[in-house]
């Protein structure tokens, strides 16, 4: 056990040894090195900064050309004629659900009755075969989902901007230390309105899902009791309601880029220095 501790003493003695000169002194040469190592250290690998750097460009031409460019173009939809129909009856599309006529349905009730007491093994398969009216496929409404489809495009383009922007503002976050963090909460409100935005878009998706489920309901229930005119009713009216709705959606997108845009031009400077010019990190 002594030896070793003679041993580990002498390995300590030459290593000093080497980074002395004559005098003792540690060379200059050594200091370099060391400065340097600890810089390398420090310092992110290239391919990440890389990233960073032409992500926070894209970013930055994004925030000051791409949005204000989608407010315009949205502007203009919103003023389209696909989005200003007055008369919504105009929205409505034609079920293609015979209603039957009461004098025959009465007869094939009849002929249904004298062939259940001539057949009743096939009894199960007759009802199946006789339980809905006479009718092909009934198709969507043609000009409620085409515009379904472009407002799903605005939405998922919004949230892989509202995605980038957010990515940006995180890397704008400076080290964690004490004190001045007034900027530090700015962008914190900004991730605020960012997570409200996205749950809003979502909400939307969601309402365009169930806008078609509960009119293949709608459509199922007219189909299977075609003389009950108020199935009918409620198909048109669910596509009357679907068009508002996403007539209301379209202001949504555009006023949620005017937001972000508003929020981060008015607070720039706090943004991409949260601290302001007086602290640098020093390494």
């Amino acid at each position: 056990m002594a030896d070793v501790e003679v041993k580990q003493e002498a390995i300590q003695k030459i290593s000093v040894n080497e980074l002395c000169d004559c005098s003792g002194r540690v060379t200059r040469s050594h200091i370099n090195f060391t400065l340097d190592r600890s810089q390398q250290r420090e310092e992110p690998p290239t391919s990440v900064q890389g990233f960073q750097n032409q992500f926070c460009k894209e970013a930055n031409e994004l925030i000051s050309v791409g949005i204000p460019q989608k407010i315009a173009d949205l502007d203009k939809f919103l003023s389209s004629p696909e989005l200003n129909v007055s008369d919504l009856t105009t929205l409505r599309a034609e079920l293609d659900i015979p209603i039957p006529d009461p004098e025959k349905e009465k007869e094939k009730e009849k002929q249904k009755k004298e062939k259940d007491e001539k057949e009743k093994d096939e009894k199960k398969k007759d009802d199946e075969e006789d339980k809905g009216p006479p009718c092909g496929p009934v198709a969507c409404n043609e000009k409620i989902t085409s515009l379904q489809k472009t407002i799903k495009q605005e939405i998922q383009a919004l949230k892989e901007n509202l995605n980038m922007v957010t990515l940006w503002l995180q890397l704008q976050i400076p080290q964690i230390e004490d004190g001045n963090n007034f900027g530090v909460a700015v962008q914190e409100k900004v991730f605020e309105l960012m997570t409200s935005l996205r749950t809003k878009l979502d909400a939307s998706l969601t309402q365009i899902s169930k806008y078609l489920s509960d009119r293949g309901d709608a459509v199922a229930k007219a189909a299977k009791s075609p003389h009950v005119g108020d199935y009918r009713a409620l198909v048109q009216q669910l596509d009357e309601s679907q068009y508002s709705e996403l007539r209301i959606t379209s202001l949504e997108i555009r006023n949620s880029y005017a937001t972000v845009y508003d929020v981060i031009t008015k607070n720039y400077n706090k943004i991409k220095r949260p601290r302001g010019e007086t602290k640098r990190l020093i390494y």
